[in-house]
């Protein structure tokens, strides 16, 4: 396949020029399938939003100005795309338990460094078992940044029930990475 400046396969798919369009989606394809995932309840609905968000980037092409990155833009539809699939369907369903305070002793500085020495298989296995609202959350403030104000607007909730959802999912995500690393060490111990 030849290679395209960024520009020429913005421009090739402004046109709905198909080469220019699978191109982007082969380059792009693995990057988003993982924000996908991570927001998915399995890898067939991960795929599905993946499509769905490549679809939204191919129609609405001509709304990116050149300002930024053209990478971050498409990223944000991607995100877009899985918040809007979550809310659609079964966001709302699972918002049933709407936290108002937090326990002094809940605060969100947990340690991540179990979390960063995992596999992307393993960690993203981890992320999808969280609850829905959870996951979401905690997708939104770990992997894309956004703040909890930002959060607390793009899903409707508090700020306190942000902060609640990202302390939950950390304490979650322990408890697994402990239970995972005591197998692994019976593991260990019983090949010898």
């Amino acid at each position: 396949m030849p290679s395209y400046s960024e520009q020429e396969i913005i421009e090739g798919c402004r046109r709905r020029d198909r080469t220019y369009q699978e191109h982007l989606y082969k380059a792009y394809y693995s990057l988003f399938l993982k924000v996908c995932a991570r927001y998915a309840r399995d890898m067939q609905d991960a795929e599905q939003l993946l499509n769905d968000g490549f679809l939204k980037i191919f129609l609405n092409i001509s709304s990116y100005k050149s300002k930024g990155s053209f990478a971050g833009w498409m990223r944000r539809v991607i995100v877009n795309t899985c918040l809007d699939h979550l809310r659609s369907n079964y966001l709302k369903d699972s918002m049933i338990m709407h936290i108002n305070t937090l326990p002094p002793s809940s605060k969100t500085s947990v340690n991540n460094s179990g979390l960063e020495n995992m596999e992307f298989k393993e960690l993203l296995e981890l992320i999808q078992a969280l609850p829905v609202m959870t996951r979401t959350v905690f997708n939104l403030f770990v992997f894309e940044g956004f703040s909890h104000k930002e959060i607390a607007k793009q899903l409707d909730i508090s700020e306190k029930t942000s902060h609640w959802h990202v302390h939950q999912a950390r304490e979650i995500l322990q408890k697994k990475l402990k239970k995972n690393e005591s197998q692994k060490v019976m593991y260990e111990s019983k090949r010898i």
